[in-house]
C-alpha cells in the first residue's frame, strides 16, 4: 500500500529525500543509459566481430537538488568496467549488430548523506542485450543512420538494504536510440544520437518501492580525423526527465544535466583501437555532479 505524503514519518521522509538523490548503480552511473562513444554508429562490414573492454573511473564531489548544491560534504566514486561483444551481420538489405554488454565494478559512497552512512557495493551489474539496425549504411560517403534497442535484465548484484548504492538496479529497463553519423568538410565527422529509456519498478529500494518516469537525452560527438585511424573528439551529453517516486511520493528530481567530454582514439595495430576520454559535468539540475571522469577503451576487430 502506498503511503500518502502527509502520513510519511519524519525519518522516512528524510530517507526518501536522500535516496532519491542517490541513484548510483552501475547502470545509471553515466547518466545516459548507454553513453555512446565517437564512431559507435558507423557500421562495420557484415561478418565482422568486435570485442570491447571499458574502464570508467568517475568522481562526484557535489550533489544538487533543483539547481542548488545540497549542504554538507559529499563524495561518490565509481569504478565500472564493461565487457561488450558485437557481431555484424546482414539481414536482407540491412546490417544489424546483435550484442551483449556486461557491467561490473564498484560503487563507493564515501561520505554520509542524510540518514545514509558511507557504504560501498561491488560485483556484476545488469547485463544489456540488444543491437542496432542500420537504415542508412553508406560506407563510401561516410553516412550512417541506425536505430537501436536494448533491454537491461535485472540479474546483477543487488542488496536492497543499500538501496541506491548498488551495481545492479533490481529492475527491467528498455533503452532506445537513433543515431546519425556524417562526414563534414575539412576532415571532420559529426555524430548525433537521441535516446529514450523506460523503467520498471524496483520494489526493494531501502524497503520502498521506487518508480521512475521515462528519460531522454541527446549525445553529440564532433571528431577531427587526423587520419582514417586516428581522431580527436569533443562530446556533449544532455539528459532530461527520469523523475522518480518512492512509495508513491514524487521526489521532484527530474534531470536536466549536461556533461562535456574530450577524447582521443587511434589504432595501435591494424585490428586494435585504443580510446581515452576525460570529462566532467557542466550543469546539474538534480543529482550528483561529476568532477572528474576518465574513460578507457580497448577494441579488437576480428
Amino acid at each position: 500500500m502506498q503511503a500518502p505524503h502527509h502520513r510519511v514519518r519524519p525519518l522516512r521522509r528524510a530517507l526518501l529525500a536522500a535516496a532519491s538523490a542517490l541513484t548510483f548503480s552501475a547502470g545509471s552511473a553515466a547518466a545516459a543509459e548507454i553513453a555512446t562513444d565517437p564512431g559507435d554508429y558507423a557500421a562495420l562490414p557484415a561478418g565482422a566481430n568486435l570485442a570491447l573492454l571499458y574502464g570508467q573511473h568517475t568522481e562526484r564531489n557535489a550533489n544538487y537538488a533543483n539547481g542548488n548544491r545540497t549542504a554538507g560534504d559529499f563524495r561518490l566514486v565509481t569504478d565500472i568496467g564493461l565487457a561488450r561483444f558485437v557481431h555484424f551481420m546482414q539481414v536482407g538489405d540491412y546490417t544489424i549488430d546483435p550484442q551483449i554488454i556486461i557491467p561490473f565494478g564498484k560503487v563507493d559512497l564515501q561520505t554520509a548523506f542524510g540518514p545514509l552512512k558511507p557504504v560501498s557495493a561491488s560485483g556484476v551489474g545488469d547485463p544489456l542485450v540488444g543491437g542496432t539496425l542500420w537504415l542508412l549504411n553508406q560506407q563510401q560517403q561516410q553516412r550512417w543512420l541506425g536505430v537501436s534497442a536494448f533491454v537491461a535484465v535485472p540479474a546483477g548484484n543487488y542488496d536492497g538494504s543499500k538501496g541506491p548504492v548498488n551495481v545492479g538496479e533490481n529492475r527491467w529497463k528498455g533503452i532506445f536510440q537513433l543515431g546519425y553519423v556524417t562526414a563534414l568538410p575539412a576532415n571532420f565527422m559529426l555524430d548525433v544520437i537521441g535516446e529514450y529509456a523506460v523503467y520498471g519498478d524496483n520494489t526493494n529500494f531501502l524497503g520502498l518501492k521506487r518508480e521512475q518516469d521515462a528519460s531522454y537525452g541527446l549525445q553529440t560527438h564532433l571528431r577531427y580525423m587526423f587520419s582514417p585511424t586516428t581522431s580527436l573528439a569533443l562530446s556533449w551529453y544532455q539528459d532530461f526527465g527520469g523523475a522518480t517516486k518512492l512509495n508513491g511520493v514524487a521526489q521532484n528530481d527530474r534531470m536536466n544535466n549536461g556533461r562535456l567530454q574530450a577524447g582521443f582514439s587511434t589504432f595501435v595495430a591494424p585490428t586494435v583501437q585504443l580510446m581515452v576520454q576525460y570529462g566532467q559535468s557542466i550543469k546539474v539540475e538534480n543529482g550528483a555532479k561529476e568532477s572528474n571522469r576518465i574513460n578507457l577503451r580497448i577494441a579488437k576487430v576480428f
